[in-house]
């Protein structure tokens, strides 16, 4: 008999958590097993603000899926961009541009998300995320290239617009990016002579009317007062009206001389999950408590593109949100659900209680609150990085992280600009590929003429 086929798309934390689990608790002959990426490795997304600042090599947190996954695991590079559930088939885009369909008979949808944006002007081709590992890399580039276009440059006015950034979104992706770029810039400015350390400002803006709510009154209160005496300008309760090359327009009215937007305000599930025909909450797939999608057979979601109950809350509109430490505990619940399901036996759903939130703020701040002890400072910093390294996946990464940590401890920062992506500007419609995906009604176009080509 043919063996079960198991496609789990995505390798993000819930997908490569729920292949890991299925290659250790499924024997050879029981199913295959197929993991869809655009990118052949797993990225280890809290830290890309360390690699911003260049406190992490970009290789630190890029986990090799070919280095780490046994041979039973087939790697198929290429993104999803249309399901048809009914046919049970996911159209797939290679990496070298082929369109094929791919059966299925157990589909995992762990795609994950992408940056929120809002019908603000200019802010697709002009406003910079952090959600990839190639964005991080640039922003890196981008703003050292901004502190030696100011010492190249006489204009004053042009000078004190390319020292002035701007960061929106005042969650733990916002904080700790708008964090550790100023650490970079405030050490870096000290090796350019000709600029003034006064010129460079930071703003950290975010609609919200406090900064990391879910941290609480006391550790917000503690970070926002860790960001300001810094020097980073914090505007609560205010977004931005518009961007254009050279300004940033708040909706308080005013208007930023600025030649980076760092855009941060939040995430929204993978467009793959607009290709099925289910219900979605807030744009993310609804899904049982076992981690079903209901009314599509074989079907499975989880981590940022779904909605999973959180039965922890006892309260039955409560959705788990998207963290890390709930994407890599749903693999391996759905792992651990299809292999029941392969045996015949019966399936749980998934609960979870939340273990804490932890906030690396760079040099040595941070606040943390793990298991509802709340910690500031050198603590709450200790913690954060034993969480992460702790929860890298292999020695080889581990031994990255730790190394970097400790180089950047004992001599600092550097300040090194490679020219990544220099014919690029990095904008959001440079690295976010929303516009790839297929409507409903093509993904059952391109299923019947894939199918019929391919006999």
């Amino acid at each position: 008999m043919t063996r079960p086929r198991i496609l789990v798309v995505g390798a993000g934390f819930a997908g490569v958590a729920c292949v890991r689990r299925l290659e250790r608790r499924l024997h050879g002959g029981e199913a295959q097993i197929s993991l869809l990426s655009p990118f052949s490795y797993q990225l280890y997304l809290p830290l890309l603000p360390q690699v911003a600042s260049g406190v992490l090599t970009p290789q630190s947190v890029a986990l090799s899926l070919r280095r780490s996954a046994r041979h039973r695991t087939r790697i198929i590079p290429g993104g999803a961009i249309g399901v048809d559930a009914k046919a049970k088939v996911c159209v797939i885009r290679k990496i070298t541009g082929e369109i094929v369909a791919e059966p299925y008979d157990h589909l995992v949808l762990a795609p994950g998300s992408v940056t929120r944006t809002f019908d603000i002007p200019g802010l697709a081709e002009h406003a910079r995320g952090m959600k990839t590992l190639a964005e991080a890399v640039f922003i890196r580039d981008h703003v050292i290239a901004q502190l030696d276009l100011a010492d190249a440059g006489q204009d004053e006015a042009e000078r004190a617009a390319r020292l002035q950034f701007v960061v929106v979104g005042g969650g733990y992706a916002g904080t700790e990016t708008a964090a550790c770029l100023q650490r970079l810039t405030h050490h870096a400015i000290k090796r350019y002579p000709r600029l003034d350390p006064k010129l460079i400002k930071w703003h950290l803006v975010d609609i919200a009317p406090k900064l990391m709510p879910e941290l609480g009154d006391k550790l917000g209160g503690a970070a926002l007062d860790i960001l300001r005496r810094r020097g980073i300008e914090v505007s609560l309760g205010v977004s931005v009206a518009s961007v254009d090359a050279e300004t940033v327009t708040l909706t308080d009215g005013r208007v930023l001389p600025c030649r980076t937007l760092i855009w941060t305000a939040g995430v929204a599930a993978s467009p793959l999950i607009g290709t099925l025909d289910a219900e979605t909450h807030k744009g993310r797939l609804v899904v049982g408590a076992d981690l079903t999608v209901p009314g599509l057979d074989g079907v499975y979601a989880l981590g940022d593109a779904a909605a999973v109950p959180d039965l922890a809350k006892g309260d039955k509109d409560a959705v788990c949100p998207p963290t890390a430490q709930h994407a890599l505990r749903q693999g391996r619940k759905i792992a651990d659900n299809l292999v029941a399901v392969l045996r015949g036996r019966q399936t749980y759903p998934y609960v979870h209680k939340d273990l804490g939130l932890v906030v690396d703020l760079g040099g040595r701040d941070g606040v943390s609150k793990p298991l509802g002890v709340e910690l500031h400072g050198m603590p709450a910093q200790a913690v954060a990085r034993a969480y992460h390294w702790s929860a890298l996946r292999t020695n080889v990464a581990k031994t990255r992280v730790m190394t970097n940590w400790l180089l950047n401890a004992l001599a600092g920062d550097d300040f090194v600009r490679t020219g990544f992506l220099a014919s690029k500007s990095g904008t959001l419609q440079d690295f976010e590929y929303t516009d790839a995906y297929l409507t409903p009604e093509q993904v059952r176009e391109h299923t019947a003429s894939l199918r019929a080509a391919q006999g």
